[in-house]
């Protein structure tokens, strides 16, 4: 499907400001999606460490988001938007500490399962020259007890 750019995906999740890390969506079908971003390397990310470092780790949080996307994209089009807690990973794999000096970064998310309850996604979080994280995420959909 056709590209979104930021001021559509920040209308879509409930990411707002500097939180909202993904810059655009380049392309989504049915079970999948990949965005990009370039903000995650902005001094005012607010999951950098202290020091300024931008762990790998918190590409983890780029991959939710460009799951909560693909969720509000395949979703139908006359529903309310149904909050979605990311209760498990998988399989995670960082190929190195920082993001530092990588990017511009391509996520991509694809659904394994889904149903009305939740859905499992694999992620690969990428910047030109190495994917630089990998897993597997769970999301539970609706109001957490």
């Amino acid at each position: 499907m056709s590209r979104l750019d930021r001021s559509k995906i920040l209308a879509m999740i409930p990411h707002a400001g500097a939180m909202c890390l993904l810059d655009e969506v380049l392309d989504w079908d049915a079970t999948s999606v990949r965005c990009l971003s370039q903000r995650f390397a902005a001094a005012d990310n607010p999951l950098r460490r202290a020091d300024g470092t931008f762990g790998t780790a918190c590409g983890i949080e780029i991959a939710a988001q460009a799951m909560a996307v693909h969720g509000r994209l395949t979703a139908p089009a006359d529903g309310k938007p149904v909050p979605g807690y990311l209760v498990s990973l998988r399989d995670v794999h960082l190929a190195r500490p920082s993001l530092d000096g990588a990017g511009p970064l391509t996520i991509s998310a694809t659904r394994l399962l889904g149903d009305a309850g939740g859905a499992s996604y694999r992620f690969a979080v990428a910047d030109q020259s190495e994917e630089l994280l990998t897993g597997r995420a769970t999301v539970l959909f609706g109001a957490m007890p």
